[in-house]
């Protein structure tokens, strides 16, 4: 794969124009950097204004976008931000990472040649100084200051393995001028001094060490470090390379588990273990591996620390519950204190132990680490130690140490893994049901290895067999267990050391399917499971609230412990349900102020207050960010019969479905409800999920499956509910005459009853239909009064549509502009797309096609980043109609074309005729 786009230089497109304005080549570089992954907005805001973003920067970041896509495919607009679609490898400076990674394996596998060629191979993709053309402040602190230091410690460590190639003549001068640009850099001394003695070049090299230690001094008053010191001292003594020193009558201890020897994966960690390493070597480094159980924690550490020497030995300790007295004792027997040296007190046993490391340069590893007093003790104080710690902890509390938290494998690790235990060529021979075992082991290592054992041992099982097996939830722990390997004992561990409260809490999340929550569903801190590592911190959501999710084979553990000790997830699931459902009608009740949210007809009384922006904004968010866990707590409800529960759940969440256009997760949750609310024997709530189906088809654009669920609904209410029914009835009405009977109806009860939403809501379906501006007009002060900014922005289309019709665009781009300040103001992505799409009409009327087509290509930015297919397709034919009018024949074609496909997918016959026939007349055009 050739490297198509270059920022280790001035920035570089292959066979493409690098953008001209300084500022849409920092937007490019700010997306090339993170190739693949989402950059939110605020980030490229702040990195294309350097922190200083002014009031329009959303609005101009758009702009800039729209600019590069001409020169650039693959940017995608995407929820919250952008991203650019290009392999990583495709980018320099992330193909540079990858062989930076390549050759330190290679090395710690003891390939040194080849460790060497790939260093240099990484080098070679640099071309001048990372980012050099790009203005860029906050990209350079961030992106390039690092990548600068990787090159050069990337250029060390290449120049310290032709060191030991004896190639130390050929990189003397690579070492000097690399000297003359960093003389601050004392290893790069170190390096030319053993170059220069490797040549025979002695005097040369003593020269070298008093220029390092002049410049030192001169510059910053001190004297060269232990390395540097070292380096003098074996020229002085004529040692071409160094040695480990002398270790007594006895080698160097090295109580190293056997590595692995189907180790996989793991580059980053094992990177950054040798790299803090080498970083901080004149100081004892301090690491803590940290994750859930199972996930390869002791066997990376041992992996990691087989590939790394230390001069005075490497030492192990597995220290699960054993109190650091214990290990102590065994840590200076190791180091050579005779049996009966080694003192009865603790506190006499550190100042012994740090005693004897204190001018050692030891590698210890200290695996299953319960908590910080534990491991204190245990921590070797001489410079350029190294200690590896493994615990499902970060022990946050511990000084000095850096932690790295470790997850499961990525797909391509975790089939390698499988078929590294079970053999190639089985997992060869059966990808499918490979990737199938990878699944339901969750990715985890120690899954992934006693499923592998069990076919190892079962050559008869095809791996389709086995994954069979684990597919039944029930019985899965138990298929994962392989001697004195099992997945349940891992967990269980974990599980009893954990206070009772928190055993119970754990129990209690295992009531839920949901793959990620929030604190507030148990009311309790959830960091203490997190502590314990059987909680993974998923970070803060849209609402600003920290998400807890887990290993799906945790999720199993803790509904056994549920079932075994309490019997099932019925009565947790009985006792936060009212919270739940508390929690979402308050929501839903912001997206829809004064709607009968909780299945009880309610009228709302004039005086209610002014909703706030900001709390709409927020509740609209915690929605969102709740969304998967409120779908899947439908589903939970149901399973144990808490029907009421979970068909009033799936109810309020219709809003969010539909603002979101989420209607995936929408069908499943009706389908739930309406199951739910008949086996409950509970007719409105059937009418009520039966109307919020209707919706759904609605916005599907089937009219006729509409109808039949309204239909449906009208036996089982009567009173407000039934207006709303035929309310609904009239908006899926082909013909005109029944939809004004079905609005005046129910506007009539509205009035009657003084529900206030309804007859908002009423008087604007009448207004829409009579394209009435008074009607209208009565809508959105009605909304106004009741504090739905949503239904004002609804009302306010309406009269723009109104006014375009009847050729009054001031006043159409008047209303449409207001809504789209309401859309903004509360992030609402796809109601803002359908306003563009209806000023891009306008911008036509005004004979700005130019206008009209950058509104439709926003707005079919937006409806691709949500996959609103309908909206997509209506975004296509606004924008085939805008470029026909620009007299760009073949944008139109090729725009069209993309436009029958969508309409096609959504089995619209009317849409595919109609962008056919503008297809069709774009084409004679072009004759």
């Amino acid at each position: 794969m050739n490297v198509r786009f270059g920022v280790l230089g001035p920035l570089r497109i292959e066979g493409g124009q690098v953008p001209g304005p300084a500022k849409h080549r920092t937007l490019l570089a700010a997306l090339l950097l993170s190739a693949r992954e989402t950059v939110p907005v605020e980030r490229l805001m702040s990195v294309v204004w350097d922190d200083r973003p002014p009031a329009s920067a959303g609005s101009v970041l758009r702009v800039y976008v729209s600019a590069l896509r001409k020169l650039v495919d693959g940017i995608h607009t995407v929820p919250g931000g952008y991203l650019i679609d290009v392999e990583r490898d495709e980018v320099d400076c992330h193909r540079f990472e990858r062989l930076v990674g390549g050759a330190r394996q290679a090395r710690a596998a003891g390939r040194v040649a080849e460790a060497a060629d790939g260093f240099r191979a990484a080098l070679a993709l640099w071309r001048g100084q990372a980012l050099a053309d790009v203005e860029s402040s906050v990209l350079r602190r961030t992106h390039a200051v690092p990548l600068e230091e990787l090159r050069l410690t990337a250029l060390e460590e290449r120049v310290e393995l032709d060191l030991r190639l004896g190639r130390g003549a050929e990189v003397i001068g690579e070492l000097r001028a690399l000297v003359g640009a960093h003389p601050l850099r004392e290893r790069a001394w170190v390096r030319l001094i053993e170059a220069l003695q490797q040549a025979g070049r002695r005097s040369e090299a003593l020269a070298a060490y008093q220029d390092a230690r002049r410049t030192l001094v001169d510059e910053l008053g001190l004297e060269p470090g232990a390395e540097l010191a070292d380096a003098h001292r074996r020229v002085l003594a004529g040692e071409g390379r160094p040695v480990a020193p002398a270790g007594g009558d006895r080698g160097p201890v090295d109580e190293l588990p056997p590595d692995i020897s189907d180790f996989v994966g793991r580059s980053p960690v094992l990177d950054w273990i040798v790299r803090t390493a080498r970083e901080h070597a004149s100081a004892p480094v301090h690491l803590v591996l940290h994750g859930p159980p199972g996930c390869g924690k002791s066997a990376v550490a041992v992996h990691a620390a087989t590939g790394l020497e230390r001069p005075d030995g490497r030492l192990y300790a597995s220290l699960g519950a054993r109190p650091p007295g214990a290990v102590l004792e065994d840590l200076l027997r190791s180091l050579g204190c005779p049996d009966g040296a080694v003192p009865p007190a603790l506190d006499e046993r550190v100042r012994l132990y740090r005693s004897m490391t204190a001018r050692r340069r030891l590698l210890v590893v200290l695996d299953d680490a319960a908590d910080e007093a534990q491991v204190r003790p245990l921590l070797p104080t001489g410079p350029g130690s190294l200690t590896l710690v493994t615990s499902r902890s970060p022990l946050a509390g511990l000084e000095a140490a850096r932690a790295y938290e470790m997850g499961v494998l990525d797909g391509d690790e975790a089939v390698a893994m499988l078929g590294a235990v079970a053999g190639h060529e089985r997992v060869r021979a059966e990808p499918e049901a490979a990737l199938r075992i990878v699944r339901l082991c969750g990715h985890l290592p120690l899954a992934l290895r006693i499923a592998g054992s069990r076919l190892a041992r079962k050559p008869g099982w095809t791996l389709d067999h086995l994954a069979g097996r684990l597919g039944d939830e029930r019985s899965r722990l138990d298929e994962l267990s392989a001697g004195d390997l099992a997945v349940r004992g891992s967990l269980a561990l974990g599980y009893r050391g954990l206070a009772d409260p928190e055993r119970r809490l754990l129990r209690g999340l295992g009531a839920l399917s949901a793959p990620d929550f929030a604190s507030w569903v148990f009311g309790t801190d959830l960091e203490p499971l997190a502590e314990a590592g059987l909680l993974q911190s998923r970070g803060l959501d849209e609402a600003g609230q920290e998400r807890y999710g887990w290993h799906d084979l945790t999720r199993l553990y803790a509904a056994e412990r549920l079932a075994e000790e309490e019997g099932g997830p019925e009565r947790v699931l009985a006792v936060i349900a009212g919270a739940i459902l508390e929690r979402t009608r308050q929501a839903r009740a912001s997206l829809l102020p004064a709607e009968p949210g909780t299945g009880r007809t309610e009228v709302h009384l004039p005086g209610t207050e002014r909703l706030e922006t900001g709390w709409l904004r927020h509740e609209a968010r915690w929605l969102s960010a709740e969304r998967r866990f409120l779908v899947a707590t439908v589903g939970d409800f149901y399973r144990v019969g808490l029907y009421e529960a979970a068909w009033r759940l799936a109810f309020y969440l219709t809003p969010l479905f539909e603002l979101g256009a989420h209607h995936d997760d929408w069908h499943a949750t009706t389908a739930t409800g309406l199951d739910a609310a008949r086996a409950a024997g509970h007719r409105h709530g059937e009418a009520l999920l039966l109307r919020g189906l209707a919706d759904l088809h609605r916005a599907e654009g089937r009219t006729e499956s509409a109808a039949a669920a309204l239909r449906a609904a009208q036996p089982l209410v009567e009173g407000l509910e039934l207006a709303r029914i035929t309310l609904r009835l009239g908006l899926v009405q082909a013909r005109p005459a029944q939809a004004e009977q079905a609005f005046v109806r129910a506007l009539r009860v509205f009035e009657e009853a003084g529900d206030r939403r309804g007859r908002a809501d009423a008087l604007r379906a009448l207004g829409a239909l009579r394209r009435d501006e008074g009607r209208l007009k009565e809508s959105l002060s009605a909304y106004q009064d009741l504090g739905d900014p949503r239904g004002e922005a609804e009302a306010l289309l309406d009269l723009g549509r109104l006014h375009l019709g009847g050729g009054r665009l001031a006043e159409a781009r008047g209303c449409v502009e207001r809504r789209l300040r309401i859309n903004r103001r509360l992030g609402d992505r796809l109601p803002e797309a359908g306003a563009l799409l209806v000023l891009a009409e306008i911008a036509r009327a005004e004979g700005a096609p130019g206008a009209a087509a950058g509104s439709a290509r926003e707005a079919l930015e937006t409806f691709v980043a949500y996959g609103d297919r309908r909206g997509a397709a209506q975004a296509l034919m606004a924008l085939a109609r805008a470029e026909l009018d620009l007299d760009d024949t073949d944008g139109a074609v090729e725009t069209l074309t993309r436009a029958m496909g969508e309409f096609d997918r959504l089995s619209d016959e009317q849409g595919r005729a109609e962008a056919g026939r503008l297809a069709q007349e774009a084409r004679r055009r072009r004759i």
